[in-house]
Parts: C-alpha cells; sequence; structure tokens
C-alpha cells in the first residue's frame, strides 16, 4: 500500500510503499476512500504535541470500508462503511472511562499519533471505536465530519444555551459548526483572521448574523464564544467580547500561551474551559444529527501524495472548508 511517512518531526513526509498491516484481536483493516487533514496533524508534524511514533503515518480524519475484521466479536461487518476518529482507544477501567468520560482516560491511545492514522490506503483500527457511517455525503465530504465536526459538536454542547455565539477561526470546524448552530436558530458572530474578506464574506454565506476580524468587537454581547484557532492571545478579546455569564470554550489540542489580562475581563462569572478529545457518544449523535441539518461540508481534496502541499496550505490560511486527501480506487 501507499502511505505518507512522517519519519522525522519538522521534515516533509515521504511516500512509501508499506506492506498492508493484519488487524489483531479485536481490530479492523480499513480500506481508506478520503482522510482530512486537521490541524493537530499539523502540530503533531512540527513537535507541537511530543512523542508521537515515530515513524507515523497521520491522519485521524478517515473514512473507508472494512476490508478485514481480526479475531474477536464485534457487531461491524465487512464491507461496512465506517469513520474513524481522533480518539482510537480507551483503557475502559480508570475512573473516566467508567463514569461517560472516556475523553478523558488516563491511558488512551490517539489515531495518526500513537498509531498509524489515514495517510495511506489501508490502516488498522479498534473496531470498538469505529463509527458506522450513513451521511448521505460522498466519503471526502464526510471525512471532516470525524474530527472538525465531532470536536466542533462537542464545544457546542459545552456552549451551553448561548443564543449569540462567537466563533473564533472560521475554518473546517467552524463552517461546520455553523450550520448546527443555525440549525438551533442560534445567532452566530464569526471572526476571521483581520483582513481576510473573503473569510467573512464565507460565513456571512454560511448564515453569520456578523462576520469581521478577530481585533474587532462585535455589535453586541456574546453568550459564548468558541475559539478554534490556536492562539492564545484570542482567549483575553473573547472574554472581552462575552457578556455577563458568559463563556469562552477553547477548543483545540494544542494553543500558544495566553496572556494575562485583568481580573475585571473574568469578573461577573465569566469562565474558561477547553475540550478535550471526544467520546464515542459524541460520535454517534453528531452522526446521526448531521444528515438531518443537512450539514454540508465544503472540501479542496488532493490526492495521497500531495498531503505535503494539503498541509502547507492549511498552515497558510488558504482553505475555505477542509483540506481532504482521497486515495485511487
Amino acid at each position: 500500500m501507499r502511505a505518507m511517512l512522517l519519519e522525522k518531526i519538522g521534515e516533509p513526509l515521504q511516500l512509501k510503499d508499506l506492506t498492508v498491516p493484519e488487524p489483531g484481536p479485536g481490530q479492523a483493516l480499513i480500506r481508506v476512500s478520503a482522510c482530512a487533514v486537521c490541524r493537530t496533524d499539523l502540530h503533531i508534524i512540527d513537535g507541537d504535541l511530543q512523542q508521537p511514533k515515530l515513524p507515523l503515518i497521520p491522519g485521524h480524519e478517515i473514512v473507508g470500508e472494512i476490508a478485514k475484521l481480526g479475531p474477536g466479536p464485534t457487531s461491524l461487518a465487512r464491507g461496512q462503511q465506517v469513520g474513524i476518529p481522533w480518539l482510537g482507544k480507551t483503557c475502559g477501567t480508570c475512573s473516566f472511562c467508567t463514569s461517560d468520560q472516556e475523553n478523558l482516560c488516563l491511558a488512551p491511545t490517539f489515531t495518526g499519533y500513537q498509531t498509524d492514522g489515514g495517510y495511506a490506503d489501508y490502516t488498522v483500527a479498534d473496531a470498538a471505536f469505529c463509527l458506522p457511517l450513513a451521511s448521505g455525503l460522498s466519503d471526502a465530504e464526510t471525512a471532516p465530519l470525524l474530527c472538525a465536526g465531532l470536536i466542533g459538536y462537542r464545544s457546542l454542547r459545552m456552549a451551553g444555551a448561548a443564543r449569540r455565539l462567537g466563533l473564533y477561526g472560521f475554518g473546517a470546524a467552524a463552517h461546520i459548526i455553523i450550520q448546527v448552530a443555525r440549525h438551533q436558530q442560534r445567532q452566530v458572530y464569526a471572526f476571521t483572521r483581520p483582513g481576510d474578506g473573503e473569510g467573512q464574506a464565507f460565513a456571512r454565506e454560511l448564515g453569520a448574523a456578523w462576520a469581521g476580524g478577530s481585533d474587532q468587537t462585535p455589535p453586541q454581547p456574546l453568550d459564548a464564544a468558541i475559539i478554534f484557532a490556536p492562539v492564545g492571545e484570542l482567549v483575553p478579546a473573547a472574554l472581552k467580547a462575552v457578556g455577563r455569564g458568559g463563556r469562552v470554550v477553547c477548543a483545540g489540542i494544542h494553543m500558544s500561551d495566553i496572556p494575562g489580562f485583568p481580573y475585571r475581563d473574568l469578573w461577573q462569572e465569566r469562565s474558561v474551559t477547553s475540550v478535550a478529545n471526544l467520546t464515542r457518544q459524541d460520535g454517534l449523535e453528531f452522526l446521526q444529527l448531521a444528515p438531518r441539518i443537512p450539514v454540508r461540508t465544503k472540501i479542496r481534496c488532493y490526492p495521497l501524495e500531495e498531503a505535503n502541499q494539503a498541509l502547507e496550505d492549511l498552515r497558510r490560511g488558504r482553505l475555505q472548508g477542509a483540506a481532504v486527501l482521497q486515495m485511487k480506487v
């Protein structure tokens, strides 16, 4: 099989010919059809997230078909279409796993970080963490739902009942979650890189009540804000934008340092919280909800061997929506 391999942190991925892996007990071999490119992949490749398995096949927004099942009982079937998300396995026994908080597992395994991911023709995944798919979208359009959509959905839930919602960083996750928020009759205020008129127009096209730069103040106080951009300086800005009792949700797995800010910006029961990973229940709920809205993803497709270009386009902010790697049939 072909695979894009990370051999050394900070260096481009290398196209390699590798042996198709065999699924072990409780595992499934997936013939990958599409894998979206996530900012977390950049954090791994650039060394922001430390101690990945090396060499490593990145990618954790995977859509494909089960080609083979390893020994052991499973509800999955050969030929079934599934999605593989960031959370690849949990211990199942810690206090978090036994209290419906498996996203906080003390000994988790993450796809495309500690196990090989979807920048390849095939990948192996724990069968219990494969999510059945029936989205009505193409495989390439479905792929961003597996992380951008799932983390966005968990972040939206953590924003509570906010009617006026700010989204900082209008990329893959925000362009999905604005559709869910609008379906829930929320007003959305989109914040892009300063001067990004194209991104602001895209947000308004998707129903934003207001769109401006992250250096601007919204026309009225927000009830909550979700920060998708990995920029710590946005936390104080978002705190100033939310009203009394407002919540700021940091949705990324990595963020630059948050600068100091005066207590008055936090006072009046404003709060800051983070989102960590996802649960399988998040996946089941969101993947059932998305086709009912229906969520439509905007994607730019790349062949597998152009993964480095897709990553660079994401790094430079050249994308609207999500980048997706497509494998040859």
